[in-house]
């Protein structure tokens, strides 16, 4: 009997094993295909992931129902029919039921960190209008890896499907969704952006392995020597290897514990005026730490309050202190310093603020033109002018390879490859600053990018809007070379693929950050490109002046215009053109509109024009060519290249 029963009891139990086995056979989906997605229109739609080998999988999807099984590999793919704008929806695949859906328009926005900034970092612009924000029809889908994949990855470790609420619009990126807010005010259909902006990286690091091959052979090559220079380093010199530079900056800084507390006493520091560069002002600091401090007075009617500390941006980071509390710190050079002081950090009368700055090579300083202030309440104490300081560690760094960043095709297989079965309306792209002083292959560069991207979403005339490169550093008197330039003027040959659309930018950028805050007029021009190249909208003026031709007449140069709308704008003296001779040598030039189409440029130092440029700086300050539509034209060489 109880072998009976034991018998019952084991068929039972290979039953019940086989019953489940369905649960280990289960359907699994993509990152991007999940709850809150956003869908693109008027598309045949791909809807794909993995299960076991012949699994059977079934989607349903507004009133439609699509089958399929997964191949030997475990893969599995359905196309669903083109959808209108709408939603929310459902989707039932298999078991697994996404729901929040809705159908509109998809973009992947890409490029470096002028388009990685977040909504939080350009508040001080927008801050009123982004306090505002709640639209769940506009949604960003971020994947937080900023891996270098050697192998094309089929999809991404993280990340979901965000609405833009009060909640999450600070992560959003900047340019991004001024982009997609512009598109939603405009169309009136849910708009999803796939964000996928690295800063620092190059374009060759977004390149397919199909383009790849050229870059990567060069940084292979490098890579090995780097390798090399490590495992003979770490033979003969290990200390070099082993050196950590936080550890030796805090073990030799007397400043620690110290400095910071509110009783240090510092009648006997040194004196500089800030902001600027502290090795412009004397002070003999390349590698190390540095002590700044500032005393200022409070009303008493105000010192109870909350307040904020501005301190503009530090090179390279900064801990700060007020009367000895520890309020905040910024670990690399660009963020904006916003420290808020709770109530209790101030006090009646005399306050001490106390800055640790770290540098580790070149010029370390506050950058100038910056705000310096604490804001308590509609108060503003200005922070600028005479401050004490004294140098905590003064350090001599051995020397050791430097690490190889940005694998060529690594951000491709890594933040794209994930994406490519899904459809997108088009890509926007800010990117360039790390391609600057290889402005003149970066044509073939990019050129080669946008084929590749649209052949990996085998979408021949894919959409593809890119921001040209924004001004930075000081104006020069001089004709200079630009590396900015040539990019520029590289970004600008591109439109000459079919779908691309370009927005200038060279006039809001900001002279002393290499990351501008008016990302909203950015996203404006994108907009307008937008328009003209995916939604077809053949009368809309979406660009300033573009450079068509020239010819030479009378010792000076015509040049021909398109993009011009309503005419070019006369009603000024124009400026930054230069002009050249067969030598090369570049001047100042004088310039005149002649008619809505054309400029005569000359100049009486050049008697046998060659070649104009434009705007051929990096920070091309009071170059004024424009439409009467109030859009800049783009900087440019007349020069012809042979490619």
């Amino acid at each position: 009997m109880n072998r009976y029963k034991m018998g019952l009891r084991l068929v039972y139990m290979l039953l019940l094993a086989v019953v489940s086995l369905p649960s280990l056979a289960a359907v699994k989906l993509p990152r991007l295909v999940s709850n809150g997605m956003i869908l693109q229109r008027d598309e045949p739609l791909k809807i794909w992931g993995w299960a076991d080998p012949s699994e059977k999988v079934t989607v349903k999807f507004l009133d439609k129902t699509y089958k399929t099984k997964a191949d030997k590999a475990g893969n599995w793919q359905l196309e669903l029919a083109p959808a209108l704008a709408g939603g929310p929806y459902t989707m039932k695949i298999n078991e697994i039921e996404l729901s929040d859906i809705l159908v509109g328009d998809v973009w992947l926005s890409s490029g470096q960190s002028n388009m990685e900034l977040p909504v939080r970092r350009v508040m001080d612009l927008y801050a009123e209008e982004i306090n505002k924000v709640n639209n769940t029809n506009i949604r960003l889908y971020r994947s937080s890896t900023r891996k270098d994949e050697i192998m094309a990855q089929p999809d991404y470790p993280d990340g979901s499907w965000l609405s833009a609420t009060p909640k999450n619009i600070g992560n959003f990126s900047a340019v991004s969704w001024f982009y997609a807010n512009n598109l939603y005010q405009k169309y009136q259909v849910p708009i999803g952006i796939i964000s996928t902006a690295i800063g620092g990286s190059p374009a060759e690091s977004w390149l397919s392995k199909n383009k790849v091959e050229k870059y990567l052979a060069d940084w292979t090559v490098k890579k090995a020597h780097s390798d090399s220079v490590r495992a003979k380093m770490k033979e003969e010199e290990p200390e070099k290897l082993a050196y950590n530079w936080s550890v030796e900056v805090n073990k030799n800084d007397p400043g620690i514990g110290r400095w910071s507390k509110d009783d240090v006493d510092v009648t006997d520091w040194n004196q500089i005026s800030l902001p600027g560069y502290w090795t412009d002002k004397g002070v003999e600091l390349r590698n190390g730490s540095i002590w700044f401090c500032k005393e200022f007075n409070v009303a008493d009617s105000v010192a109870v309050k909350e307040a904020i500390l501005r301190l503009g941006c530090i090179i390279d980071s900064d801990s700060t202190f007020v009367n000895g509390i520890f309020v905040g710190n910024i670990t690399y050079r660009y963020p904006p310093r916003i420290y808020n002081l709770p109530k209790g950090v101030l006090k009646a009368g005399r306050n001490k603020l106390m800055v640790r700055v770290f540098c580790q090579g070149g010029r370390g300083g506050f950058v100038e033109e910056k705000p310096y202030e604490v804001r308590v309440g509609s108060q503003v104490i200005d922070l600028t002018g005479d401050w004490k300081y004294h140098i905590g560690a003064k350090l001599n760094p051995p020397f050791g390879p430097s690490g190889l960043s940005f694998m060529p095709g690594g951000l491709f297989n890594s933040l794209i490859s994930p994406a490519l079965n899904y459809k997108i309306k088009g890509v926007i792209w800010f990117q360039g600053e790390s391609n600057t002083g290889r402005g003149k292959e970066y044509e073939e560069l990019f050129k080669s990018m946008i084929q590749d991207w649209r052949s990996q979403f085998d979408h021949p005339e894919l959409p593809f809007l890119y921001a040209q490169l924004a001004n930075l550093g000081v104006p020069q008197k001089q004709t200079v070379n630009s590396g900015w330039a040539e990019v520029r003027d590289a970004q600008r040959r591109t439109l000459e693929l079919s779908n691309t659309g370009m927005a200038v930018t060279f006039d809001i950028g900001e002279w002393n950050d290499i990351h501008p805050l008016n990302k909203k007029e950015v996203a404006r021009r994108l907009f307008l490109e937008a328009q003209r190249v995916a939604y077809n909208n053949s009368t809309i003026v979406s660009s300033g002046p573009l450079y068509e031709s020239m010819k030479t007449e009378d010792g000076s140069i015509i040049l021909t215009f398109k993009s011009v709308g309503q005419g070019l704008y006369a009603n000024s003296l124009l400026e930054g053109f230069q002009i050249a001779g067969e030598d090369g040598g570049f001047v100042w030039a004088n310039a005149v509109v002649m008619s809505r189409n054309t400029v005569k440029v000359w100049s009486p130092k050049i008697s046998d024009p060659k070649i104009v440029r434009y705007a051929w700086e990096d920070n091309p300050e009071g170059a004024n060519l424009k439409n009467k539509e109030e859009l800049p034209a783009s900087p440019f060489s007349t020069e012809i290249k042979n490619n």
